[in-house]
C-alpha cells in the first residue's frame, strides 16, 4: 500500500486528489496539509511514501518544504505538481530533491502512474516539460562548467546515456537511439547514478546541466 500525503493550500484540490487516490487498491491518503510547514509537522508523526506537493503555498512554500523533507532522508519522496507559470519554482524543486513533477492538468491516470513510479524509487520526468524548464532556466540558475569535464569513471556508453537522459529521453527512447534493450538502458542508468552518487534520473538531468555537459538551447 502506497501511503500518500497531500500538500496543497486549496482544500478542494486536496479533496479531489484524495477521492481519486483512495479509490485505488494500492494507495491510501494518510494525511493532508494546507502549507509546507503543516506538511513537515504532519510527517513527524505520520509515515508516508510519497508527498504530492504544491509549490505556491503560504507559511512555507513547496520548494522549501521539499528541501527539508529530502534532506531528512530517503523517505518520503516528493512529487511536485505545478503549472506552466511556475516553471522556475519547479526547477528549484528538482534541485531541492523532488523526484519529479507534473502539471496539475494531467489526467488522473498519469498522476497515479507517477505516484507509483516515485514510490517504487523511480523518477517522473516529462520529457517535453523537462527540456523546456531546463532550457529556459539553467543559464540563470547555474554557471555552466566545462563540457569536457565529464566524470572520468563513466564508460563511453554511460556518458552517452547520461547525455540522452539530459535531453529528457525515456528509457525506451534511449534504447532505440543507441540500439540496445530497455533493460540494458536501465542497467546503465543504475551504474551512472551509483558512480555519481545521485538518487534518480531527475538528479542526473540536473547534474548534466549544472556541470555544463548540456547547455540551455542545445539541439538534441
Amino acid at each position: 500500500m502506497i501511503r500518500v500525503v497531500l500538500a496543497d493550500d486549496q482544500q478542494l484540490v486536496r479533496a479531489g486528489f484524495r477521492m481519486v487516490l483512495d479509490y485505488q487498491p494500492d494507495m491510501t491518503v494518510v494525511g493532508e496539509a494546507g502549507d509546507g510547514a503543516e506538511a513537515l509537522r504532519l510527517l513527524r508523526t505520520t509515515e508516508a511514501d510519497v508527498v504530492v506537493m504544491d509549490l505556491r503555498m503560504p507559511v512555507l512554500d513547496g520548494v522549501a518544504a521539499t528541501r527539508r523533507i529530502c534532506a531528512a532522508g530517503p523517505r518520503p519522496r516528493v512529487l511536485v505538481l505545478t503549472t506552466f507559470d511556475t516553471d522556475e519554482e519547479a526547477f528549484a524543486a528538482l534541485q531541492a530533491g523532488a523526484s519529479g513533477f507534473l502539471l496539475k492538468s494531467v489526467p488522473p491516470e498519469e498522476l497515479l502512474s507517477a505516484i507509483r513510479a516515485v514510490a517504487g524509487g523511480d523518477a517522473v520526468v516529462a520529457p517535453r516539460v523537462t527540456r523546456r524548464l531546463l532550457d529556459r532556466f539553467a543559464g540563470r540558475l547555474m554557471a555552466p562548467g566545462d563540457p569536457a569535464a565529464m566524470p572520468a569513471d563513466l564508460t563511453d556508453r554511460e556518458k552517452e546515456v547520461l547525455l540522452l537522459l539530459a535531453e529528457g529521453l525515456s528509457n525506451l527512447e534511449i534504447a532505440g537511439r543507441i540500439r540496445v534493450s530497455e533493460a540494458t538502458v536501465k542497467t546503465h542508468i543504475g551504474r551512472i547514478l551509483t558512480k555519481l552518487g545521485l538518487r534518480d534520473r531527475v538528479q542526473a538531468v540536473v547534474f548534466a546541466y549544472e556541470s555544463g555537459l548540456v547547455l540551455p538551447g542545445r539541439d538534441s
